[in-house]
């Protein structure tokens, strides 16, 4: 996916956006998607969320629609961020999933769909206009089962205070990762010398920070082939990050149970890749206190080489689905939901909290960049507006199952447990069985 950034973009212009200003008289919502405005009798659905504290989005939505719609109540039910998906697929199997969940990313939707546990929603879909990013997504032998409203990419952010007093020139709008590597030495020697013992970078535990660059940028990449040798110069590049002190190390990241918010939130870290969703908690944490006040930006992914194309990535959209189990009288509301979600009204609510929605516009672009405390500086507007983003998972009945096989294979790697060679063997030894 490719965002577009409006040449000249007057940030000052922009009137601050609340989500009463989303709402307006107008019901922004098509009849033809299943809508159930017509009814004057109270509704009430229900949505699963995580973190609420921490991730505002789904309130933001509930709240949001039930401005267009004041009889129908989108209630948000907490679910461990950790353990989403097997909650919810044992909620599902249980019956007490609720009315409406959200998909993370498409690692798991394959296993919703299969299993019948997601609606056609295809009549909302066929009522959204071409600005609404990643619905090909969740697109099964024709037939649509979830509507995005968020659609992610990687960044890396970086600390401009620390690079400030580190002395080291801040990335540019093409970097390669050994220029990366190289910064984060560079950042943790010169602050060790003015007394911080802030790391020049943090990589997080997932196998995202190593394999989804992996995957995304390296020509002919495919986890459903079988064959990951592309990945081993990725891994060795973070083991060397480790050895050199420039990076903490996977085993105390996971020993301590360190969060990547305090690392970066705390000034812990000069640079951490990270999804586009940190945006918002970064500015709601700093708003609270639980992070430092300082100067940030977002610079974008480095890359194997710099060739003029637009900067590759990775990010799944997010999108929200309907529980077939949902009484029949409460359909109707849900899908009008999902209707509004996938709207221009419900990205600009989005924007407003640093969300990179999956609904891209003008407007939206405005509203993102309008917001107090996000950087507008000019790299940290064309990271968002110009990069190729490519999904994560592939949608396929294996995706899930060789997933599991190479995070084991970066939990072996990472850990110092296995070479990369024989990490990567026994991940394309356990995908072969799996693939047949």
């Amino acid at each position: 996916m490719k965002r577009s950034i409006v040449g000249g973009l007057s940030v000052a212009a922009l009137v601050s956006l609340t989500l009463t200003a989303c709402g307006g008289d107008d019901t922004g919502t098509d009849p033809a998607a299943g809508g159930g405005g017509g009814s004057d009798e109270p509704v009430t659905i229900s949505l699963a969320g995580w973190s609420l504290s921490t991730t505002p989005e789904f309130q933001v939505l509930a709240d949001a629609f039930h401005e267009q719609n004041p009889d129908v109540t989108v209630e948000v039910n907490e679910y461990d961020a950790t353990n989403y998906d097997t909650q919810m697929i044992a909620d599902l199997a249980a019956g007490s999933a609720p009315d409406m969940y959200v998909l993370k990313n498409l690692l798991n939707f394959f296993t919703y769909q299969d299993g019948g546990q997601l609606m056609d929603v295809s009549d909302v879909a066929g009522s959204l206009d071409e600005n609404t990013n990643g619905l090909d997504a969740y697109e099964v032998d024709g037939t649509t089962y979830a509507v995005p409203y968020r659609q992610d990419s990687w960044y890396v952010y970086y600390n401009k205070d620390l690079f400030t007093a580190a002395g080291v020139e801040e990335p540019g709008e093409c970097w390669t990762w050994d220029e990366y590597a190289q910064k984060a030495k560079d950042l943790t020697t010169a602050l060790a010398a003015t007394g911080s013992d802030a790391k020049g970078t943090y990589q997080h535990t997932w196998q995202s920070t190593v394999q989804g660059f992996a995957n995304a940028q390296s020509p002919d990449a495919d986890i459903l082939g079988g064959e990951y040798d592309y990945l081993a110069p990725y891994y060795e590049r973070s083991l060397d990050l480790q050895d050199s002190g420039a990076q903490i190390d996977y085993g105390t990241v996971s020993t301590n149970s360190l969060t990547y918010q305090s690392q970066f939130g705390t000034q812990k870290a000069a640079m951490m890749p990270m999804g586009s969703w940190y945006v918002a908690t970064l500015l709601a944490q700093q708003e609270s206190g639980d992070a430092d006040t300082f100067a940030w930006g977002i610079a974008p992914a480095p890359q194997l080489e710099c060739t003029g194309d637009d900067p590759v990535t990775f990010g799944d959209p997010t999108g929200i689905g309907i529980n077939p189990a949902i009484d029949e009288d409460e359909q109707a509301a849900a899908k009008e939901f999902l209707s509004f979600i996938g709207s221009e009204e419900a990205a600009q609510a989005l924007a407003s909290i640093g969300i990179t929605p999956a609904y891209s516009s003008d407007a939206v672009t405005e509203a993102y960049f309008g917001i107090e405390g996000v950087p507008t500086d000019e790299l940290s507007k064309y990271a968002f507006g110009t990069h190729d983003t490519r999904p994560e998972n592939p949608v396929s009945e294996h995706t899930a199952a060789v997933q599991g096989a190479l995070g084991d294979a970066h939990s072996a790697i990472m850990s110092g447990s296995s070479s990369v060679e024989d990490g990567l063997a026994a991940a394309e030894s356990e995908a072969t069985s799996e693939l047949g």
